[in-house]
């Protein structure tokens, strides 16, 4: 029953991505902007999550969000806990502001949902040449932030299999303190019913907390990364005990290195 769930799930995506990637890029062609294509890309990102509730039975608790800024001119760094696909499809459906992913140039790809997205005022970047892409993630992120769109990163880089902590880098916190921003970290279970990498997805409730913004102001990348992953950390212990009972919340492999140095 999962099986034929999740594959129902599946194709009700396939089938209204391609509506909906049309009416982005046609929009695209009349001339309409940046706002109207995010409206059409998030109606179906709703709908995608709205048809997980449906069709699979996965549902979303959501807290902290009094935390978000309030100011519509205040652009964030959003710093978030990744485990599946879903939250990528969660976080614009859920959030009240325009949200601008960093992401690797390989998903313009994807037939349909890489049009979409490439037709969205985000960051593509280049993986391999590491330079260049935090360039682009400073130049177009500077550009985003101040006309307070909020842009969203993965600081682990790519999705973590649940109760594990992936390698946290410090490009979201370097952009945060290059622009001046706060970061706002949020922590994510949603490995409990979608697992990485799994066809199959189970009924159960992804838990969404988000933090307080922390101020990035006088603080160096790795310090303010640090924070971040404890942060994080500590939350999805507290979210998800049954994954994290046999592992102790460790300190942060940045900061052990520079006990190891010290």
């Amino acid at each position: 029953m999962a099986f034929l769930r999740s594959l129902l799930h599946l194709l009700f995506m396939a089938v209204t991505v391609v509506p909906y990637t049309l009416a982005i890029l046609l929009v695209r062609l009349a001339g309409g902007g940046v706002p109207a294509r995010y409206r059409i890309a998030r109606t179906w990102l709703r709908l995608s999550v709205d048809a997980a509730r449906v069709c699979i039975g996965i549902r979303t608790r959501v807290s902290g969000m009094e935390n978000l800024p309030t100011d519509p001119g205040q652009g964030v760094v959003l710093l978030v806990k990744h485990q599946s696909t879903y939250e990528t499809f969660l976080m614009p459906a859920m959030l009240p502001r325009p949200l601008a992913y960093v992401f690797k140039k390989e998903l313009l790809h994807i037939p349909f949902f890489g049009w979409s997205i490439g037709s969205l005022d985000m960051i593509h970047i280049d993986r391999s040449q590491r330079a260049q892409a935090f360039a682009r993630v400073l130049h177009q992120g500077r550009r985003l932030l101040a006309q307070g769109t909020w842009v969203i990163i993965f600081p682990e880089g790519t999705r973590a299999p649940r109760g594990q902590r992936g390698q946290y880098k410090s490009g979201g916190a370097r952009l945060a303190i290059e622009t001046g921003v706060p970061v706002v970290p949020i922590a994510v279970t949603s490995a409990k019913v979608w697992p990485r990498k799994a066809f199959v997805k189970r009924p159960g409730t992804v838990d969404v907390s988000i933090g307080r913004p922390i101020a990035s102001t006088g603080r160096s990348p790795d310090e303010l990364m640090r924070e971040v992953e404890e942060w994080i950390e500590a939350e999805m212990h507290r979210l998800d005990p049954e994954a994290y009972a046999a592992a102790p919340l460790a300190a942060p492999a940045a900061a052990s290195m520079d006990q190891a140095r010290g």
